[in-house]
């Protein structure tokens, strides 16, 4: 485990920039994250972070895409709108979660 200054604090992270202690995000942190990664946060974008995190501590594992989608009714084509590219790996790095399983 590496730990990194984001924002003025020392944030620890794996290999792939990831955090890996979940109480040490929070939504100033997000707002940091997501300006790293070109994209400004909205409400919608931030609703979609509060489901991931919940979701995760019940789960005790990252969502997937199809997941997010389907608990949250927000179609797969908006999830890639609002976190370009690969939305499933820049919302969980966003939500301060470990990469979901089946992202390379």
């Amino acid at each position: 485990m590496t730990v990194t200054t984001i924002a003025d604090r020392s944030i620890h992270v794996d290999a792939e920039g990831f955090l890996t202690e979940y109480d040490e995000w929070d939504e100033e942190l997000a707002d940091t994250l997501a300006a790293q990664i070109g994209i400004e946060l909205t409400d919608e974008h931030r609703a979609l972070l509060r489901y991931l995190r919940v979701d995760f501590a019940d789960q005790g594992e990252t969502a997937t895409l199809r997941r997010v989608s389907a608990q949250t009714g927000t179609p797969v084509k908006r999830l890639f709108e609002l976190f370009p590219a690969k939305p499933a790996k820049k919302m969980a790095y966003v939500a301060g979660l470990p990469k979901p399983r089946g992202c390379v």
